[in-house]
């Protein structure tokens, strides 16, 4: 019994520990940025194409990310989006890593955003 106890502990505070937070990208106000960090990982080709008003590129395939990312303020609420959501999702559980405090993934990505535009 005490295994058992002593193993969904571990299971659960593994669990809560790693988990991103995250909100679908529609759901996500410009005025969210006033007192936030809004990053966009895509490429450069990618981000000139388009991009979140206020966002700042650190693009996720270079090679010099994690050095870009660790010059943010870890105090601050950081927001992360892509174009879909799977760099994105990377990159918000590497900020969790590097101890950033408040890191929000931004789900469904840019190519979400542009379709609820499409909607209205």
């Amino acid at each position: 019994m005490k295994l058992f106890f002593l193993s969904f502990t571990l299971l659960f505070l593994f669990f809560s520990c790693s988990q991103n937070k995250a909100i679908h990208i529609t759901e996500f106000s410009q005025k969210d940025t006033n007192n936030a960090i809004l990053i966009d990982v895509r490429t450069p080709v990618e981000f000139a194409e388009g991009h979140l008003e206020n966002a700042k590129n650190i693009n996720w395939f270079d090679k010099n990310f994690e050095e870009q990312i660790k010059s943010l303020d870890k105090e601050e609420t950081i927001y992360v989006y892509c174009k879909k959501g799977g760099r994105s999702a990377k990159a918000a559980s590497l900020l969790d890593s590097l101890g950033f405090k408040n890191v929000i993934n931004l789900q469904g990505g840019y190519d979400a955003y542009l379709f609820s535009l499409q909607q209205d």
